[in-house]
């Protein structure tokens, strides 16, 4: 549940600020947050993805005691997030903003989304280096402290936000800049607090007696990037599916753009809950993985999908049946709300293969297999999904109902063939296991 929290928190971030955004600022300001989320986000997730190569290492070598070797990974962990933020800054200063007007988007919402993508770019640096002492700690099973750092985050952004977009004590209104800059110093607090609190508390200092920043070492870096670069590629086609849908709906209209932010924004509150479970997972997975524990391993793997179904259909019923009341968590407007209540029916739907496939990723992630995942989620959102929702929602003419059809049905590809993955690698391990134990008996 703290795992659940702290990965919701990146998410109700943004929530908050379309939120904020809707009642204060307007539609088009609104859609404007729509179109910059939906492209940050890929942003983030292959910042969060690359952070997430290090919690597997983590659980792993703590499984087998091997305590001197998590500091080493940490160091090597904080360069390459620091690096990595610096060249997500690059990536967006220098070609998301100039990109951007260059997308078919209606002129007056980019005028409005640029000053906030200018913030968010920024923010990405600090979030990094909170990431990573955040996997470090969630790898050991320290886990609540980031709970509360993302908690009182999010109640700081949403008071500053406020303040900023409306123009209270004396400052003057700013708009949808003023979301973009009180995430800004969220962040940058964030990850004082987390990284203040691992490098002076007592539960880490048998593991930090190796932590030295110098330089990053060649083999434990590789180690590092082999789990997540491809993890941050999982992440990034899933989002970026969703962020070209965002762009096919900017071609339809900003009301539809704006009710794309609104329901999008909800299913992600429960895709970020239903990562923090995958991220449970990896950490259960990888602890018994490194301690040869392969039975365990996949009893717990298979809770683990027992609790994702059974969350993510108590979310599909909420979305269903309060479809026509949520929107007016971000506006009023009666077209954005008819709109998103109709594409919250099908996000309802697409709940239990979001949660499946999320958790089965993460499961494959513990054991260190994430290279086929990889693969398997490219063909399901870019081979399956978005053709298949251009077809339905552009060449069919069903609008942003096909467009969202598509998506549903890339998603409920990956759920299935990850599903068969899990089951084929965990099977073997746990047969691995048992020859071992059948051979260990013949020899006595």
């Amino acid at each position: 549940m703290p795992i659940v929290v702290s990965q919701l928190g990146h998410t109700l971030v943004h929530l908050a600020d379309s939120v904020i955004v809707g009642h204060f600022a307007g539609t088009i300001q609104l859609a404007a947050v729509s179109l910059v989320n939906s492209l940050f986000m890929l942003v983030l997730v292959l910042g969060m993805g690359i952070s997430y190569g290090l919690t597997p290492l983590i659980a792993q070598e703590n499984g087998k005691k091997n305590y001197d070797e998590c500091g080493k990974l940490l160091s090597n962990s904080l360069i390459i997030n620091f690096c990595m933020g610096l060249l997500l800054y690059a990536f967006v200063h220098f070609g998301t903003l100039l990109m951007i007007d260059h997308i078919g988007q209606t002129p007056e919402v980019v005028a409005y989304a640029k000053p906030y993508l200018g913030y968010l770019a920024v923010s990405i640096i600090p979030l990094m280096i909170f990431q990573t002492f955040k996997q470090f700690a969630e790898g050991l099973g320290f886990t609540k402290q980031a709970m509360f750092v993302s908690i009182w985050g999010n109640v700081l952004n949403v008071i500053l936000g406020i303040i900023f977009v409306k123009g209270m004590f004396g400052i003057e209104a700013m708009g949808v800049k003023g979301v973009g800059l009180s995430t800004l110093i969220d962040r940058i607090l964030m990850a004082t607090v987390m990284s203040v609190y691992v490098m002076r508390s007592k539960h880490f200092k048998i593991y930090l007696r190796n932590f030295r920043l110098v330089f990053a070492e060649k083999i434990r870096a590789l180690k590092i990037i082999k789990i997540g670069a491809p993890v941050a590629l999982q992440y990034a086609f899933e989002i970026s599916a969703f962020s070209g849908a965002a762009i096919l709906i900017g071609t339809i209209g900003a009301v539809e753009q704006a009710a794309h932010q609104v329901a999008i924004n909800l299913a992600a509150v429960t895709y970020m809950m239903a990562s923090g479970i995958a991220s449970a997972a990896t950490i259960k997975t990888g602890n018994n993985f490194g301690k040869g524990n392969f039975k365990d391993l996949r009893h717990s793997a298979i809770a683990s999908y027992h609790v994702i179904l059974l969350f993510m259909s108590i979310t599909a019923i909420f979305f269903i049946l309060a479809n026509t009341v949520l929107p007016y968590i971000y506006t009023e407007d009666q077209a954005v709300i008819r709109i998103a209540a109709q594409l919250l029916i099908i996000a309802g739907f697409f709940q239990l293969f979001d949660g499946t496939q999320v958790v089965g990723l993460g499961v494959l992630r513990g054991i260190g297999d994430v290279n086929i995942p990889t693969i398997i989620t490219f063909i399901a959102y870019w081979i399956i999904g978005i053709p298949l929702g251009y077809f339905l929602g552009i060449y069919l003419d069903l609008g942003v109902n096909g467009i969202w059809y598509g998506l549903t049905f890339g998603l409920l590809s990956a759920s299935v063939l990850l599903f068969f993955r899990f089951q084929n690698k965990t099977r073997f391990l746990q047969k691995s296991e048992d020859r071992s134990v059948t051979d260990m008996l013949s020899v006595m």
